[in-house]
Formats: structure tokens, C-alpha cells, sequence
């Protein structure tokens, strides 16, 4: 009776707060290891649990390092006890990022072997009906279809065939700027850095060179860019 008295009287309630950097502290779990009493900590990270001095408190969340607090005399007053938390990181040991070129629609069995793919501006001018198409392989039968017909009519597809162009000539000068970088236009070419932009708007009208990047003859490419850095130097008044 007098032992279980004393307990009594020394165990008492201690109010505190859990802080940490994530935004969600509750339902953290605070297990007093001496009583084995347990509690979880509510909105805002806020707990009250039952203790004495010397007591271990463990404090278990998911995504949480384990935290351990001995009771001291000093968090039995009026303020409350602040137990701060840190997140657990799992540090990868190394990241490989493999570039599977082999890998693609076409593969994977997403569309038949050898298929023709279209740009967006190539199936807006399909869509809007210039020709009979026979589904799925899209192949011409020739023909023009009533919605082709209102489309010519309308001017639409004469809009759509402009869009055609000008896309293509972006993917050129998408290209062109993937292929010889900036350092090769400026060094090799001579072109003035703040001319590069111009110059590869000036090379993607040329036919010539675009016929011979969508071959892939590089070599040819490479000549006629070389001329037309010459003649856009002249151009532009400088050499």
C-alpha cells in the first residue's frame, strides 16, 4: 500500500509539443519505456502523458528518426516540454540513368513495326480531311473527302499546310542547334554570339541544307552551312 502510494504521488502528467520540419507531426507515438504507458500526440504535435523523474519517454513516428527524452524535474511545470524530431532520408548509394534507345512505341509493340509517325501539324492537315485515308495505316486512296472539301473552302487547310512549314522549319533549327553547337557557329563559323539566333532562323530556309540534314548527309550539311555563314556575314557587314 505505502509503495504503491509513493508512485503515486511521484507520477504526474507531462505536456509537451513535437516539432520538425515536416508538417505533419501527428499520430507520433510516445511510449513511456519505464510504465510502458502510450499515447499518441495530437493535432499540431501536442502529447500529455504520465510520468515520474528519470523516466525514458520514445517518441516513434513514420518517417521519423526515434527520439528518446529522460524526464527531468523541470517538465513537470506549467510550460511545455518541446521534442524536436528529424526525418528519416534514405540516401541513395548511386543513381544510374540508362538512355534505352532500343526502347520506343514501336518496340514495345504500341504500334505496328515500320509505321509512319506524324508530327502534330502533319495529323491537324490529316484530320482536317484533304484526303481519304483507309484506317489504321492511313494510306491515300486519293479523292477528297467532304469535310476536305469545306476545309479548302474555308481556307483552313491552306492554314493548316503554312503550320506544316513552319514546324518543320522549327524542327530543322531545333536540329541545326543540336548538331553544331553554339561554340562550333561562333569559333568554326564566325559568327558573332549575339547573331546566333538570326543565323539559325537564315540556315533552316535554305533547302539545300535541309535536304541534306533530313538525309543525314552531315558532310553536305556541314559544306553548305560553311557557305551560308559566308554570305550571311556579308549580310549582315562583317567578315
Amino acid at each position: 500500500m505505502i509503495s504503491v502510494c509513493g508512485f503515486s504521488q511521484n507520477t504526474r502528467f507531462v505536456s509537451g509539443k513535437i516539432v520538425s520540419e515536416a508538417m505533419d507531426v501527428e499520430g507520433i507515438l510516445i511510449k513511456n519505456n519505464t510504465s510502458n504507458e502510450e499515447t499518441f500526440s495530437q493535432r499540431g504535435g501536442y502529447f500529455r502523458i504520465q510520468g515520474k523523474p528519470n523516466d525514458t519517454l520514445k517518441f516513434i513516428g513514420f518517417n521519423f528518426t526515434p527520439t528518446k527524452h529522460i524526464i527531468s524535474e523541470q517538465d513537470f511545470g506549467e510550460n511545455l516540454v518541446f521534442i524536436p524530431m528529424q526525418l528519416h532520408r534514405t540516401q541513395l548509394k548511386e543513381l544510374a540513368i540508362i538512355d534505352y534507345k532500343s526502347i520506343n512505341a514501336e518496340s514495345l509493340g504500341i504500334v505496328p513495326k515500320g509505321q509512319r509517325t506524324y508530327t502534330p501539324a502533319e495529323r491537324k492537315l490529316i484530320a482536317a480531311g484533304e484526303f481519304k485515308w483507309y484506317s489504321p495505316l492511313l494510306i491515300p486512296l486519293g479523292g477528297m473527302s467532304v469535310d476536305g472539301l469545306i476545309n479548302s473552302i474555308s481556307g483552313r487547310t491552306s492554314m493548316l499546310k503554312k503550320e506544316l512549314e513552319v514546324e518543320k522549319k522549327e524542327r530543322l533549327q531545333v536540329k541545326l542547334a543540336n548538331k553544331y553547337d553554339k561554340e562550333y557557329i561562333i569559333n568554326t563559323l564566325k559568327i558573332p554570339e549575339e547573331y546566333v539566333d538570326g543565323f539559325i532562323f537564315y540556315a533552316s530556309e535554305n533547302e539545300g541544307f535541309a535536304s541534306s540534314m533530313k538525309v543525314k548527309n552531315y558532310t553536305m550539311a556541314s559544306f553548305i552551312l560553311s557557305e551560308l555563314a559566308s554570305k550571311y556575314r556579308e549580310l549582315q557587314g562583317f567578315k
